[in-house]
């Protein structure tokens, strides 16, 4: 059953895969001390719809995060608002 319905994700062209918001917590909370003054960079499909990204993020005083870093080879629908917003004034 699960390999069917894998399948038949891929075929979809549209079909997402995205790692759960409650899977990284449920992770990462091993993890907070090797975090603290660390440097994190992602390299995002998009950042603004990255639960790795929204995760760090919203932790990043709990975590004590140095500097958060996302970057992106593609456009994002929410810069390409920001950007025409910006420009068409």
């Amino acid at each position: 059953m699960g390999t069917e319905l894998f399948e038949k994700a891929k075929k979809n062209k549209a079909d997402e895969f995205y790692t759960q918001l409650p899977d990284i917590e449920a992770e990462m909370r091993h993890y907070k001390e090797q975090l603290r003054d660390k440097v994190i960079l992602g390299n995002c499909d998009d950042p603004y719809e990255s639960n790795f990204f929204k995760y760090f993020a919203m932790n990043f005083d709990f975590l004590g995060i140095k500097k958060l870093i996302a970057t992106s080879y593609s456009w994002s629908p929410v810069v390409i608002e920001l950007f025409y917003q910006r420009n068409l004034r």
